[in-house]
């Protein structure tokens, strides 16, 4: 059995916990190493550690950080291959999918590249007589971050990335699930010359979660998961006076207008609802045609694409269109959601449940499911599936349809199809989520913009990564100064009335 390790002080570090967590292949179902589970001690000394290595980080000047993001970035990029074996190996999706997590993080990286410009300050001089104001910003110091097993390489990367160009140490606690790519991050990390210390990777469960949120060193926590432990970790840091980012669950809609490409729909929704078996937190799980007509000839368009949807291990080629869900526990709810929306009333349009794959029996497969007549108080609506699920909820017109969104819980991204720029428009202005697609199924903003969503779907001030993520992980000081005329008058041989 592979054991793994904790990325400590530049090196892999074996646990004395004599705890573990199980990394499963979600495609057989079998255990396929074990990753130490670290004890408060061990957090305690990483964070020492770390704390000690980010002051002369800290010194080094904005530009030479640049220069170890650049050499980061470029090791990426030479190890795609690499990082996307280990991302599909512990998570379950496709290869090519893998890379795009990969590339996503990437691009975060490239943005820091260009810390320096980020990192300036403000100045007015004269803002008084003979009085100087200027502001300038600085790294908190130790900060950590907490992310999901859905994406093993991207979400530690907008994590790392904008703390350590920011002049910060980081500690991440990576999901147990999937530890192997945030290790391998570390390692390339140190590669590019970043110095020993200053990114820690510690694996934990709870028990490492809660000496985070309470270690007095840490001074802001960025967290990806599940709504109810956002919110949990969020009160928590900031109960102990640190910042937080703290982002949850989602349940994104997209309407289709009737003036809609429905082809052009009906792709979109294939791949916003059915990528990555659906465990995206930008996964469309709900679509709303808008009048019947449109409702029906969306479904008449969605039924063949599901079809032909291949479901498989990463191994079986590029042409599988996603691979099983992260565990056991996962398939059994999503089995288990889709049981209740026909209990419920919803028509199971495609039902996906009972997959299995030949040499891959015991694996965590589900095949692509559909409802269509599905209303806002069934459980497959107000839950989120996390899994290869699309509900289908029909609106009589466009005010329904919009109000379907705003009404609910959760605000991360939506989208909208249509021909009229009009409608457009209102939608981008009106609808109260923190990510709009137009004509567009998954409105990620690029890695320049900030990621974040609205509602139960994120706690904190500040977004993920571009301009956000600088003014998270920094601290601005304000300086007023007045200098007294000095040698620069000459010699003065009689006393001088002061001002």
């Amino acid at each position: 059995m592979k054991e793994l390790s904790h990325w400590i002080d530049g090196k892999e570090v074996k646990g004395t916990s004599g705890r573990f967590s199980d990394v499963m292949n979600p495609a057989t179902g079998e255990v396929q190493a074990r990753v130490p589970l670290a004890t408060p001690a061990e957090l305690d000394a990483a964070i020492a550690s770390a704390a000690k290595a980010q002051v002369a980080w800290a010194a080094t000047n904005p530009q030479r950080r640049a220069r170890v993001m650049m050499k980061f970035g470029d090791l990426i990029n030479q190890n795609m291959d690499m990082l996307a074996e280990l991302v599909s190996a512990e998570h379950g999706k496709t290869l090519p999918d893998a890379r795009g997590d990969v590339q996503r993080g990437l691009e975060v990286i490239e943005v820091c590249m260009g810390a320096p410009a980020m990192l300036k300050g403000e100045y007015t001089d004269n803002a008084g007589p003979g009085i100087d104001l200027y502001a300038m910003r600085q790294p908190l110091g130790v900060v950590a971050g907490i992310t999901p097993f859905n994406f093993p390489a991207m979400i530690p990367l907008w994590k790392m990335g904008p703390a350590l160009a920011a002049g910060n140490a980081m500690i991440l606690k990576p999901s147990e699930r999937v530890p192997s790519t945030s290790i391998a991050l570390a390692k390339l990390a140190q590669e590019a010359g970043l110095p020993d210390g200053v990114l820690q990777v510690v694996n934990g469960d709870k028990e490492i979660v809660d000496a985070i949120l309470d270690h007095p060193v840490i001074q802001a926590v960025g967290f990806v998961g599940s709504t109810p432990i956002a919110q949990y970790i969020y009160g928590r840091a900031a109960s102990n006076g640190k910042r937080a980012q703290c982002f949850g669950g989602a349940k994104n809609h997209m309407l289709i207008m009737p003036d809609a490409d429905l082809d052009k729909a009906a792709d979109a929704l294939i791949g916003a609802g059915y990528g990555a078996a659906g465990e995206r937190c930008m996964a469309i799980s709900v679509a709303v045609p808008v009048g019947e007509k449109t409702a029906d000839a969306l479904i008449e368009r969605l039924v063949p694409r599901i079809e032909k949807l291949k479901v498989g291990p990463y191994t079986a080629g590029n042409d599988v269109d996603f691979g099983p869900v992260i565990t056991k526990a996962s398939q059994d709810r999503i089995n288990r959601l889709i049981a209740s929306g026909v209990d419920q009333g919803a028509k199971l349009v495609v039902d996906g449940r009972g997959l299995k794959i030949q040499g891959y029996e015991n694996g965590f497969f589900c095949g692509p499911s559909l409802f269509d007549n599905v209303t806002r108080d069934m459980d497959i609506y107000k839950e989120e599936i996390f899994g290869p699920v699309l509900t289908t909820v029909r609106a009589q017109n466009y005010e329904d349809a919009l109000n379907l969104v705003m009404d609910n819980d959760y605000g991360n991204g939506t989208a909208i199809y249509t021909a009229d720029g009009d409608t457009a428009r209102d939608f981008a202005s009106r609808v109260n989520v923190g990510m709009v697609g137009i004509n567009f199924p998954i409105p990620v903003p690029l890695s320049y913009y900030s990621f974040g969503g609205w509602k139960k779907s994120a706690f904190g001030d500040l977004n993920q990564y571009g301009p956000d993520a600088f003014r998270f992980y920094t601290k601005t000081k304000t300086v007023t100064a007045r200098w007294f005329s000095g040698i620069k008058d000459g010699v003065a041989l009689n006393f001088k009335a002061l001002d």
